[in-house]
């Protein structure tokens, strides 16, 4: 449902062409809350739909507004919602399953096959914009101690949180991350506060590594794309003065892909959360003779819960990631400006 009132939104069209321009306020449906949208994350995926008009099989064959990291303050209720109120202050989860289906009843939302909703996708609006609705019962009150940006940064987290789930982090676990970008940064939060005592995190660039540094990661490493996988393995093993216990690809390259599978320990797992190729080639023998599993990992399940209580004891400081601000009137310049993978996260301010 929407009103007689229009706002300025950023709609993708196709590859290379974003647009600001004015769509309808929507009104709340059953079952869902208007949120006044605070501030929206550009993720690795929206710059994959600029760049190529597509996210893996995730292909713009229609234009729909960009933005699936946000948080913001509820302005209306819809029919049936009691479990929040005008005021409240959310974060919100964009993948919204059937919780129907075998997958659904089972714990794995996240892979339901009747997805109700993936906001900032192909075929269903995200959030930047000045104003959205979405279901109540996928947005998350936050604690007075987290401020919105917290909020906003509680998405990739929770993917970091869910990477480490797959990965099987436990205490004293020597860990392999690469790639150094927002969701490599938030796993290796999650990692360190998951009892990680070793993290190696590698990038192509020195920069996010020396961020990493500044977070906690124990080892870095500088690579090149054109690298030989099995050279930079031996390398993570000698900075660590082990074979990582996990590892997780969180940069969508096929290279990094191999490099975690053989700098991993015999019977350990990998956790694949970075969107690369459609397909890849992996020393899949490698991984065969040693028994090394490997564990794909798509969005969360249950981890907003997880990422909140994370920031909200202290035990993740999640604030430095951001490090450019734009008004959402001036988000073709933001996008630019991840494109260039300048700097960490940037941030588009929807409402002050």
């Amino acid at each position: 449902m929407s009103n007689s009132k229009i706002q300025l939104a950023a709609v993708i069209y196709g590859k290379d062409d974003l647009r600001m321009e004015e769509r309808p306020v929507p009104l709340p449906g059953k079952g869902e809350v208007q949120i006044a949208v605070a501030c929206v994350g550009i993720c690795g995926s929206d710059v994959h739909f600029l760049q190529e008009g597509a996210c893996g099989t995730f292909v713009i064959e229609e234009p729909f507004v960009l933005g699936h990291e946000f948080s913001g303050t509820v302005t209306s209720i819809g029919e049936g919602v009691t479990s929040l109120k005008i005021g409240d202050r959310v974060a919100t989860e964009p993948l919204v399953p059937c919780r129907k289906c075998d997958l659904c009843l089972t714990g794995r939302c996240n892979i339901c096959r009747n997805k109700v909703c993936f906001c900032g996708t192909p075929g269903f609006d995200g959030g930047l914009r000045a104003i959205c609705c979405h279901p109540a019962n996928f947005c998350h009150r936050l604690p007075d101690s987290l401020t919105l940006e917290e909020g906003m940064l509680l998405e990739p987290l929770a993917v970091g949180v869910h990477g480490c789930e797959r990965a099987g982090i436990k205490p004293g676990s020597s860990v392999l991350v690469t790639g150094a970008g927002p969701i490599g940064i938030a796993t290796l939060l999650t990692a360190k506060a998951s009892g990680a005592t070793k993290v190696c995190i590698t990038d192509i660039l020195q920069e996010r590594l020396d961020f990493a540094k500044s977070l906690g990661a124990t080892h870095t490493l500088l690579v090149k794309a054109s690298d030989d996988p099995q050279t930079v393995a031996s390398k993570v093993k000698d900075l660590m003065g082990c074979e990582a216990e996990a590892s997780i690809e969180c940069s969508g390259s096929e290279e990094a892909l191999s490099v975690a599978i053989l700098a991993t320990k015999p019977g350990k797992v990998v956790a694949v959360v970075g969107i690369g190729n459609i397909n890849q080639t992996i020393p899949a023998f490698h991984a065969l003779l040693n028994e090394i599993d490997i564990h794909f990992s798509f969005t969360f399940r249950k981890s907003h819960e997880i990422a909140i209580e994370l920031v909200a004891s202290g035990k993740v400081n999640i604030k430095p990631l951001v490090t450019h601000r734009f008004k959402l009137d001036k988000a073709v310049e933001a996008f630019e400006c991840a494109k260039n993978r300048q700097g960490m996260k940037v941030a588009i301010t929807c409402n002050d």
